[in-house]
């Protein structure tokens, strides 16, 4: 009764709940359905499906995930996921606690740098950053004017470039939740802690990072996946020599047009999101317990 007496509510709800099934459940649902096809997409169309043909399909195109041509690329995906993630987060740790514990006057700057990036093309950051790196860039010219160096450094198509431009473009992704988290962080819980004769690593320990860890772990969804995602940075940065898992999906709808082996990939990555999410719900719960009491 009580959409039908709010009609701005039940056009709000009609159109977020329209959205969420056209264009999230939809189309998850189709990935996971070709994903379970033969290596024939075209029985898609025809309709000629069954249990059989589903699970001959997810055997077929599951089972190539474990092929060592495959899983040293998921390895390195996961390599450099972790590696850039675990940058952010040392990055992206004391940058957020310095924005909350600026003056009120200039937080809002300091936040303006975070997203100001934003505002600009991600690839033509990236093409920025390869001309900064290049053989004959703007580093190497500068380290040769100095005297510095005598040849110019190879730092392009490397493994640390690649990582560099993925850190580049997701540390945001990490200062934002953090110092969201710092925000409400509660400053007479501090002050109390060392009233109590804690010292500065003990009140870290054991109040800061589990009150932040909400923060933490949302930041690590928003730059984790990404990270193995980003095929577009590792094309330009670190070329053919350091593939990640979604230089992999689009070869295989682009090139290779294997449409159902770069859906099971999909649904895999789907699947690990959906486990951080499960932890981020559980760290949150954890977080307002702890608030509680």
């Amino acid at each position: 009764m009580s959409l039908v007496r709010n009609p701005f509510k039940t056009a709000t709800l009609t159109i977020i709940w329209g959205w969420l099934i056209v264009l999230v459940l939809a189309p998850t649902l189709l990935v996971v359905l070709v994903s379970l096809m033969p290596e024939n997409t075209g029985q898609l169309l025809g309709g000629e499906l069954s249990l059989s043909t589903l699970w001959q399909g997810f055997l077929t195109n599951y089972g190539q995930m474990i092929s060592p041509v495959y899983l040293s690329v998921f390895g390195h995906s996961l390599w450099i996921g972790l590696i850039t993630t675990l940058i952010c987060l040392l990055l992206g740790y004391p940058f957020a606690w310095m924005i909350s514990r600026a003056s009120p006057r200039l937080q809002p700057l300091l936040l303006l740098l975070v997203i100001i990036p934003f505002w600009t093309n991600s690839l033509i950051r990236i093409y920025a950053l390869r001309t900064l790196i290049a053989t004959r860039g703007l580093l190497n010219d500068v380290l040769m004017n100095l005297g510095l160096i005598d040849a110019p450094l190879r730092l392009l198509y490397t493994e640390e470039a690649v990582i560099v431009g993925l850190v580049y473009m997701l540390l945001p992704f990490m200062i934002l939740p953090l110092y969201a988290v710092f925000e409400q962080l509660s400053r007479p819980t501090l002050e109390a802690a060392r009233d109590l004769g804690a010292n500065g690593l003990a009140t870290f320990r054991h109040i800061v990072l589990p009150l932040t860890m909400p923060g933490i772990i949302a930041g690590v969804l928003l730059v984790f996946l990404p990270a193995m995602g980003m095929f577009y940075v590792s094309d330009l940065l670190g070329g053919s020599r350091h593939p990640l898992i979604g230089n992999i999906i689009k070869g295989q709808f682009l090139e290779a047009n294997n449409w159902t082996f770069g859906a099971a990939i999909s649904v895999m990555l789907t699947l690990v999101m959906a486990f951080l999410l499960l932890a981020y719900y559980r760290s949150v719960k954890l977080f307002k317990r702890e608030v509680t009491l």
